[in-house]
């Protein structure tokens, strides 16, 4: 989809997801289920959850888990397949807000962002620093990047940036956490006209002392 720099974010996401009938697979993020089935259930929240297929496998796992994303028309088709696939609502919500100026009550266990990226600017930096203080004593921040431009991405309209592990920790300004995890992995993946690839992503653990 072309943008140009009048492009919002909520413009820009609405727009993607009211113009197709699905975006995303709706299989959980691998990186997630290798965090959170090592930890133990609680609060969860994820930031920037699309159709929800993360908030759905965390519910499913025990967590009250809360999604949040920018397209109104992404939270309605989650909380669809959440209660098609039998999740209470007291286990799940989602919210539509921009997470620019969105704030949470409350703190959270694990907090996720999984592909927290936007083709048309987005102040993902701030956003994901103002997070760091909803998440509980002792409780993640796990954040998953795409580390390089998928093969079948290459649009040079599109803003992108591809912080490293260790810019992605500088930039969240802790003090005092424990870095778990801050490394590149790779995975396979299939394009949207069925190529097959292998992307690499940045991800990043850290706990609240």
């Amino acid at each position: 989809m072309p943008t140009d720099d009048d492009t919002t974010p909520a413009d820009f996401w609405e727009d993607r997801y009211a113009s197709q009938e699905r975006v995303w697979s709706g299989k959980v993020n691998h990186a997630l289920v290798q965090v959170a089935s090592a930890l133990a259930p609680g609060r969860a929240l994820d930031l920037g959850c699309g159709e929800g297929g993360d908030v759905v496998w965390l519910a499913q796992h025990g967590w009250d888990a809360t999604g949040v994303d920018i397209s109104t028309t992404a939270t309605r088709r989650a909380t669809d397949v959440a209660r098609a696939a039998g999740i209470p609502d007291d286990r799940i919500r989602f919210v539509a807000a921009d997470l620019s100026t969105w704030t949470p009550t409350g703190t959270y266990d694990l907090i996720t962002a999984g592909f927290l990226q936007s083709p048309v600017e987005l102040p993902r930096a701030d956003i994901l620093r103002r997070m760091v203080g909803r998440v509980a004593p002792g409780g993640h921040l796990l954040v998953v990047a795409h580390a390089a431009m998928p093969p079948w991405a290459n649009n040079p309209a599109h803003h992108h940036t591809f912080p490293t592990p260790a810019e992605e920790v500088a930039a969240l300004g802790l003090d005092g956490w424990t870095t778990e995890i801050a490394e590149v992995r790779s995975r396979e993946a299939i394009g949207p006209e069925g190529q097959l690839a292998t992307l690499d992503d940045t991800v990043v653990l850290v706990r609240r002392p």
